[in-house]
């Protein structure tokens, strides 16, 4: 296969090289449905992960985002201690225009083919309504709105996370976890950067806003008084205690990263890091950062609640040791002497190795 630069790659190269099991494509005629699966280990349990609606610009660039929102899924199930391994679809089209009932309705048809090896719900670009097409033909979904049977709206546990690892993060830079004086740069006020304003408010940190788009901006703006607004590339550049990504991926970078004037970073968005190295530069420049997958695992949290008859108070509780996991992180971190997310893999492979050797042991016939 070749890619827009016309460099050939290897799937299977690719699959290697990202440790995955399965990857699945799926064309439904009928619907028009190009759809693929990422299955990318297994160890800990059932694959667990969203569905992604994206108007990719090439299918190399949908393959790259399964592979590696799939991988990611995997760390973010073992460091949040459930039962699941990491899974991830994406669907190839417009989520503006290209949606319908039966597509989704497709979408179930080859989640079910796979028997309950994979779990599938909500995503950048997809709603719990479509997954409620989806359920006519497949079991195995997560996140449905409450009056179709599911957990509802994971965003309000989502912030609740991101607001714990950041307590977190605050009691090891600032030597308490009160986030009082404190302020925060939140970039992206969607559903979880809302919820997360409420949660810093009530604490009495001074919260500075950005969002592309202005409509956000303007509901939190009429909502709360106190909060300030700046333009959205004016965000990274602003003078902060802590800059709190809640919208894009790939926002610390080589561009992003000498405009900082922060101390930690804690945010929602998943995969910030554009590279690795780029954590080992915040490392070095000594602005702690709260590896994403841990921070914003609360949605997670909540869905695989849902497959064990969901209760909402469990799943909050479970969503309050983010807290404490993050703060395993540092003390990994600081030990060894390397960047916090290398840290935070540290304790994924060492759990995700500790499962691995229990399920090798004969359990009898």
């Amino acid at each position: 296969m070749e890619n827009k630069n016309k460099e050939v790659f290897s799937i299977f190269d690719l699959m290697e090289q990202y440790g995955h099991e399965q990857l699945i494509f799926n064309y439904d005629k009928a619907t028009g449905l190009k759809a693929i699966i990422g299955l990318h280990d297994t160890t800990l349990g059932p694959a667990l992960g969203g569905c992604r609606m994206w108007n990719y610009e090439t299918e190399q660039d949908a393959i790259m985002d399964v592979l590696r929102l799939s991988k990611g899924m995997t760390y973010k199930c073992a460091v949040s201690n459930v039962v699941h391994g990491g899974g991830k679809t994406v669907i190839i089209g417009d989520p503006q225009k290209d949606k319908s009932d039966e597509l989704f309705q497709a979408l179930g048809m080859y989640v079910e083919m796979l028997k309950g090896r994979f779990y599938t719900g909500t995503d950048v670009g997809t709603v719990g309504m479509d997954f409620v097409s989806a359920a006519k033909q497949s079991k195995y979904l997560v996140g449905l709105p409450e009056e179709y049977g599911g957990s509802g709206n994971s965003a309000i546990i989502t912030a609740y996370g991101v607001w714990k690892a950041m307590k977190a993060t605050a009691k090891e830079v600032f030597g308490t976890d009160s986030l009082k004086g404190l302020t925060v740069a939140i970039q992206g006020v969607g559903k979880v950067g809302q919820n997360l304003v409420k949660h810093l408010l009530d604490e009495k940190a001074n919260i500075i806003i950005t969002d592309i788009f202005e409509d956000n901006v303007k509901k939190v703006l009429m909502e709360f008084s106190d909060v300030k607004a700046v333009h959205p590339e004016e965000i990274y550049s602003v003078s902060c205690d802590i800059f709190s990504p809640n919208a894009l991926g790939a926002i610390i970078n080589d561009d992003t990263i000498p405009q900082f004037k922060c101390k930690a970073i804690v945010g929602a968005a998943n995969n910030v890091l554009a590279e690795e190295r780029h954590g080992d530069r915040l490392h070095e420049m000594g602005i702690l950062y709260a590896p994403d997958y841990v921070a914003n695992a609360g949605g997670l949290i909540q869905v695989a609640d849902e497959l064990q008859s969901y209760n909402k108070d469990r799943a909050f509780k479970n969503a309050s040791l983010i807290y404490h996991t993050i703060e395993e992180i540092f003390t990994i971190s600081k030990e060894h002497n390397i960047p916090s997310y290398k840290a935070a893999d540290m304790l994924v492979d060492n759990r995700i190795e500790k499962i691995r050797q229990i399920k090798s042991k004969f359990t009898g016939i």
